[in-house]
């Protein structure tokens, strides 16, 4: 049983990786427009602003960080959390001067943790 578990785990993992590799082929971020890339596992969620042109981290957060986990007080991995750490984000980037960014959804579905975090982006000022 096991066996056939980590084969589907596999599969859905290639799956989001192609995924974002297509994606990729359209969306790059700038110094003026950075994109702004979500990645999740299990326990956490995590958004960077990339300026690919240097190949820089311009800003990041994630639901690991001390300030989420405070505020969400349960699960690091609820779509509170995501929300949170999309606001963090977005205030992060506004203390560096960016506005407007690419939003790279990582190859997952805009829909749960992927979207309250793009909303909770919108929230604080982002644009995209």
């Amino acid at each position: 049983m096991s066996d056939s578990v980590t084969k589907r785990m596999k599969a859905k993992r290639q799956r989001r990786e192609r995924a974002h590799l297509r994606l990729r082929k359209r969306v790059r971020g700038s110094a003026e427009r950075p994109r702004l890339s979500v990645y999740k596992s299990l326990r956490f969620i995590y958004a960077q602003l990339i300026d690919d042109d240097k190949g820089v981290t311009v800003a990041q957060a994630s639901s690991s960080d001390a300030a989420v986990r405070e505020q969400v007080g349960g699960s690091t991995s609820s779509k509170a959390a995501a929300k949170l750490v999309g606001e963090l984000v977005a205030a992060r980037a506004r203390e560096k001067g960016v506005e407007k960014v690419v939003f790279d959804r990582g190859g997952y579905v805009y829909h749960g943790r992927v979207q309250a975090l793009a909303e909770g982006a919108r929230d604080k000022g982002l644009q995209f």
